[in-house]
């Protein structure tokens, strides 16, 4: 990266129901985000602070996103960030339907009105294959304490239904359930209460964050995991530590609707990128 280019470096940040981003826009020229460099800035006393960074660049449809855990690895999905990039897109064109290619598939999003932004996160992976899983098992009761159900939304999930969502210990059982062995992937772990007609309550670890208020992508596989165990029918209300987002699994996909927020917009110091190169 040219003197030039470090020292011209902006990023935006975003959140979705408090599950935050920062997010690079790669589209009028190629930027080199090490993994060194993205767990820095993942730093939330010495860097910005997020839990997944997005990139947006030129590809097919309107921009093609790529993100990335704090942790550095890649993750083929973000339902939240991607809510906010399209957000923050329409604003920018005008448009209130986008179509953005990522590593899950192309994803159409549109303005769902009163502020709120949907996205088709695209049909969950059901078959132990797809999760991926490390060997051949019933996604609907993994042979884990507590049966849990697998899905795949491009990320692999891991949902537990339980009594209270809030009596779990949330850091200890997440990261314990991550790198379960059926998972060579690692996994999302979810932990969801059913307290009403068609509404769950969810808590959320993600893959590579640790504990965040909100995931979309967890809100999605959730209501998916609902439905197949006859829980709710198509049309979910996931009530997270965040806020509340709504899914609904359709034939052409798996939709999710909710706020977004561009909270601000800076520039990476050249002292600081230097520190980390």
């Amino acid at each position: 990266m040219s003197d030039q280019a470090r020292a011209e470096l902006p990023f935006m940040k975003m959140h979705g129901l408090g599950n935050d981003f920062v997010v690079v826009d790669a589209r009028a020229r190629a930027i080199d985000l090490p993994p060194a460099l993205i767990c820095a800035l993942a730093d939330r006393r010495r860097g910005i602070g997020f839990d997944q960074l997005a990139v947006i660049s030129a590809g097919a449809g309107d921009a093609h996103l790529t993100f990335y855990n704090a942790d550095g690895s890649e993750s083929a999905a973000c339902g939240n960030a991607t809510r906010c990039i399209a957000r923050h897109l329409m604003r920018e064109t005008g448009k209130e339907v986008l179509h953005l290619s990522t590593a899950r598939g192309e994803l159409a999003a549109r303005d769902a009105g009163g502020g709120m932004t949907s996205v088709n996160m695209g049909a969950p992976q059901l078959g132990w294959r797809e999760v991926p899983l490390a060997r051949e098992v019933d996604t609907l009761a993994l042979p884990i304490e507590g049966a849990p159900v697998a899905t795949g939304m491009g990320n692999p999930h891991c949902t537990f239904f339980v009594d209270d969502a809030e009596a779990v210990d949330l850091a200890a059982r997440g990261a314990a359930i991550e790198t379960h062995e059926l998972f060579p992937e690692r996994t999302n772990v979810q932990f969801a209460a059913l307290t009403g007609p068609d509404r769950l309550r969810v808590r959320v670890w993600e893959r590579g964050a640790g504990v965040t208020p909100a995931s979309g992508s967890s809100s999605c596989a959730v209501a998916v995991a609902a439905v197949r165990r006859g829980l709710t029918g198509p049309r979910v209300r996931v009530d997270l530590d965040g806020g509340s987002l709504d899914v609904e699994w359709r034939d052409d996909g798996v939709w999710m609707t909710g706020p977004t927020m561009h909270v601000a917009d800076g520039w990476l110091t050249p002292e600081f990128l230097e520190a980390v190169s």
